[in-house]
């Protein structure tokens, strides 16, 4: 905790006077282009594997970056998706999975989770993801982790379809769904071809 009491000095006396500005700007203004979907993972940063300035994005990070189906009733990640959209007015959603992610681990070797209630349970929210891995042929190990993590992209884009600000907004074309993967050991990416359901390399 010492480290980010002083790592905040550090901004407040060497970052900021040096673009007080810009966050003059951003204290009255709020336009992301995006909403960014991503893992909780500490790994995962999106402003950094974007390179986006602060007020670019606007992100939701949840355990494997799950996207509940709409339901009535209160949820956060529901409630930040509506208002991305209908206020914001972002004009792309990512949903973004990673390498090496623990949930779709844990889902991929049937992992005992009743010491983890609440982790069991938010992790249904990937039964989708699992019944496409399943059906396919994969075996066990990282190979099967990388399918799983893939599937979940797909399937948690499938869920965010549900939301009713989501399916106004494209039906009316405001907003572009997008699928990647991030692999974190070589800091490459794979983006979902929507036409062919596929995943194809970033170039760099």
């Amino acid at each position: 905790m010492n480290e980010m009491a002083q790592g905040f000095q550090r901004f407040s006396r060497e970052v900021f006077p040096t673009q007080a500005a810009f966050f003059k700007k951003l204290a009255t203004t709020h336009q992301p282009t995006a909403l960014f979907i991503g893992c909780s993972d500490a790994r995962v940063v999106p402003e950094l594997i974007t390179q986006t300035d602060p007020g670019e994005l606007f992100v939701i990070r949840t355990a494997g970056n799950l996207v509940p189906p709409y339901t009535q009733g209160s949820d956060g990640v529901a409630a930040s998706i509506e208002y991305a959209i209908s206020v914001l007015g972002v004009t792309d959603v990512i949903v973004c999975g990673h390498s090496a992610c623990g949930a779709m681990t844990a889902l991929a070797s049937g992992s005992d989770l009743t010491g983890l209630p609440a982790v069991a349970t938010w992790l249904h929210h990937a039964d989708a993801s699992k019944a496409r891995t399943d059906a396919g042929e994969h075996p066990a190990g990282a190979e099967r982790v990388a399918a799983l993590v893939k599937d979940n992209v797909l399937a948690q884009l499938a869920n965010l379809r549900t939301h009713p600000s989501v399916a106004k907004a494209l039906v009316q074309h405001k907003v572009t769904l997008h699928g990647w993967v991030y692999d974190i050991g070589t800091g490459s990416a794979e983006l979902l071809d929507t036409e062919s359901g596929q995943f194809t390399a970033l170039a760099a």
